[in-house]
């Protein structure tokens, strides 16, 4: 975005976010996603870990640990219940970069320049969240096309995948409000992301995406119940496979992603209130 456009007040000037109206609102959002869409055009490296990311975890969990969970030279038969539940894991590793980018622009200054127009706040955070969901669905694209070259068979129908993508796609969005209050909590970018990694590994690790529950530990096994990955990767999986318990792990994913929402997103929308 120029610098023209930087500075251009988005609505009428004195204007205040209570009297901004949806219709502003929603244009404010839509100049703040061009401005970040613009910024990953100029920096193409930063699509690095979206391109990448799913090829190399699919290639490294099923052909290095595959054989050890699955069993030698069945590998295949892991493919159909690994991918499904890797989706879930995209949407949290996804998640996490809205918030080192959220701390990042503040760092630069960028959230100054916010802080002179008359703008919804919230509209800032729910741009970051729209890009980085866009982010997301491709990094879900190549994870499901390199599962396809491995074997993965969609019995569910095309229907059904699109409802698992689209579940992901609000887990992803309910995440990230955790990781946007982080962002604007933590002091430096590294903060953000040494304590992401903190919360993503005991999630990503005890959960079902990469081994059935009940090869676990007791303790442990408990823990994957009450685990919202496991209940989106047993969603997703159900769905693509077109069999299994579909409606009770979907909506225990859907009770946490409005649980998360609605704790974590005034708390985040506050927080950047008040701090520009």
């Amino acid at each position: 975005m120029s610098a023209a456009t930087m500075t251009a007040p988005l609505s009428k000037p004195g204007a205040d976010e209570g009297r901004i109206g949806l219709r502003a609102n929603l244009r404010h959002i839509g100049a703040l996603v061009r401005r970040n869409a613009l910024q990953i055009k100029q920096d193409p490296e930063s699509m690095f870990d979206v391109l990448l990311m799913p090829v190399i975890f699919i290639l490294l969990f099923v052909y290095v640990f595959g054989g050890a969970i699955a069993g030698k030279g069945r590998q295949d038969e892991y493919v159909q219940y690994l991918v499904p539940g890797m989706m879930g894991m995209m949407a949290m590793n996804i998640a996490t970069a809205v918030g080192s980018g959220v701390n990042e622009d503040f760092r630069k200054g960028v959230m100054d320049r916010f802080r002179t127009m008359p703008i919804a706040r919230s509209s800032v955070l729910i741009a970051k969240i729209v890009v980085e969901l866009g982010r997301m669905l491709i990094a879900t694209t190549i994870l499901l096309a390199m599962g396809l070259l491995l074997g993965l068979k969609i019995t569910g129908g095309v229907g059904s995948l699109l409802a698992a993508v689209a579940l992901s796609a609000l887990f992803c969005a309910g995440l990230m409000w955790i990781f946007i209050l982080l962002g604007l909590v933590m002091k430096t970018t590294q903060a953000v992301q040494g304590t992401a990694m903190l919360i993503l590994m005991p999630l990503q690790f005890g959960s079902s995406v990469f081994t059935r529950p009940t090869s676990m530990p007791g303790w442990l096994e408990a823990f994957t119940k009450i685990n919202p990955l496991s209940s989106l990767a047993d969603a997703c999986r159900a769905l693509i496979q077109g069999q299994g318990a579909v409606l009770h792990p979907a909506l225990i994913t859907l009770a946490w992603v409005v649980a998360l929402t609605a704790v974590t997103m005034p708390l985040a929308v506050a927080k950047f209130r008040s701090k520009t």
